[in-house]
């Protein structure tokens, strides 16, 4: 069964600068759910379906359903609404919150917030803030460096050269998110985003030397806490006799969470430049995202020299 994640309500109340109406004397509340809802049914009387671990969102929308029906009507709809127990509840637009809904509030020990936003640009924020913080993810073994936009992880045997090449590409102006462990969140399903564990953030061991900080040395200017992964570069020793790929006609993918990632085997050896061979790699895959594939034209070409 897949882990579960959970993130805090005091941390997104800190976030997105929430204000407080009503907090349960328990202030360790955990959000699970990365959706949220607008409880318009609910509101109704209909309550089939209600999910009680969801942020639910009251805007204008809401506001004006409910001014449609007497006083009385409304306190009844909105405690029917608070007897669900939903996770949060946040009303948006800075609308006037009466009295009778903090009560309401109260006697069912329902978070009750505010904030300023526009529904839709909440929602939109709200939502994108929580798929990253509830993703599922993996930890794996490699380095994970941003070289001209692109977010580059590298893997491959202890000792093949990792920390040492992404050093020298920090040194020529790259930024290093994770060395040795990095932290892979799946926040959509086409996007991984890696980042580097608390305790060895910005830190990078060099055989010989040992650990130093990346961020003091080289200036924050050539970190970056997290980083979509758009490729994947396996180093690994060079072996004679061995074929490998002179053309990159044939593109290899690793497949992650579910998720297939772009991958190159770059064979190591004395004497080849790692980092220049590394910012070729992602230059290159920069373009063919952009619909340009050298090796397709190339072969092309061959193709059209042949006689017909």
């Amino acid at each position: 069964m897949a882990e579960k994640y959970v993130v805090s309500l005091e941390s997104i109340i800190k976030d997105f600068q929430l204000e407080v109406l009503n907090m349960p004397e328990d202030k360790n509340i955990m959000i699970e759910s990365s959706d949220i809802s607008r409880p318009g049914l609910p509101l109704s009387g209909y309550f089939g379906y209600f999910d009680s671990t969801r942020i639910q969102i009251l805007g204008k929308t809401e506001y004006g359903y409910l001014e449609d029906f007497p006083i009385e009507v409304q306190l009844q709809r909105l405690d029917s609404f608070f007897e669900q127990k939903p996770a949060a509840v946040v009303v948006t637009s800075s609308l006037e919150i009466s009295t009778q809904m903090i009560d309401i509030a109260k006697k069912y020990d329902v978070p009750l917030l505010r904030t300023e936003w526009r529904t839709s640009e909440f929602t939109a924020n709200i939502i994108s803030s929580l798929k990253v913080s509830l993703a599922p993810r993996i930890t794996r073994h490699g380095v994970l460096v941003d070289i001209y936009g692109e977010g580059m992880l590298i893997i491959g045997e202890s000792g093949v050269g990792k920390s040492e090449t992404a050093i020298e590409l920090v040194k020529r102006g790259h930024r290093l998110v994770a060395d040795d462990a990095v932290d892979i969140k799946k926040v959509s399903s086409k996007t991984l985003v890696g980042s580097a564990p608390e305790l060895i953030r910005h830190y990078v061991e060099l055989r010989g030397i040992g650990v130093i900080d990346v961020c003091r040395i080289f200036g924050m200017g050539a970190v970056k806490d997290t980083k979509k992964i758009d490729m994947i570069i396996n180093l690994e020793p060079w072996e004679d006799g061995k074929m490998y790929d002179r053309l990159g006609a044939d593109t290899e993918y690793t497949d992650i969470m579910g998720i297939k990632i772009p991958t190159t085997t770059i064979p190591v050896n004395p004497g080849r430049n790692l980092a220049i061979i590394l910012e070729i790699a992602a230059m290159n895959n920069h373009q063919k995202k952009m619909g340009f594939n050298t090796a397709e034209d190339l072969n092309n070409r061959l193709m059209n020299m042949i006689p017909q």
